[in-house]
């Protein structure tokens, strides 16, 4: 479980669990999301909710992975654009840890 900070004096917290950042690799929210300025505003969090509506709403089969990063990350009552903004930054630096780039291990019987 990590923990990003949703304000800029640090009173308000959003937990975000491992699952949560599979899900954005899984469906790749973060590709395109943010323009060439590298502004993360408001209306960056805004497309991001959006294109996330969209997908739960095109998907035939469960999305409960969708809405449990929705209920938990995404539509949390303190996320706001630094939030959204922390929270790329942890998926960065999570996708380039070591332990994520580990092959899984597989249990082999010598």
């Amino acid at each position: 479980m990590y923990t990003i900070q949703a304000n800029q004096s640090g009173t308000r917290t959003i937990e975000v669990s491992v699952e949560n950042l599979e899900t954005i690799e899984k469906y790749g929210l973060f590709r395109h999301l943010v323009d060439s300025t590298g502004i993360v505003d408001e209306p960056v969090l805004e497309k991001l909710r959006w294109n996330i509506r969209s997908l739960i709403a095109a998907q035939e089969e469960d999305s409960r992975e969708l809405l449990d990063l929705c209920i938990d990350v995404i539509y949390h009552n303190h996320m706001k654009a630094l939030g959204l903004e922390n929270l790329i930054r942890l998926y960065i630096s999570w996708v380039r840890s070591p332990e994520h780039n580990e092959p899984e291990s597989e249990n082999e019987e010598e």
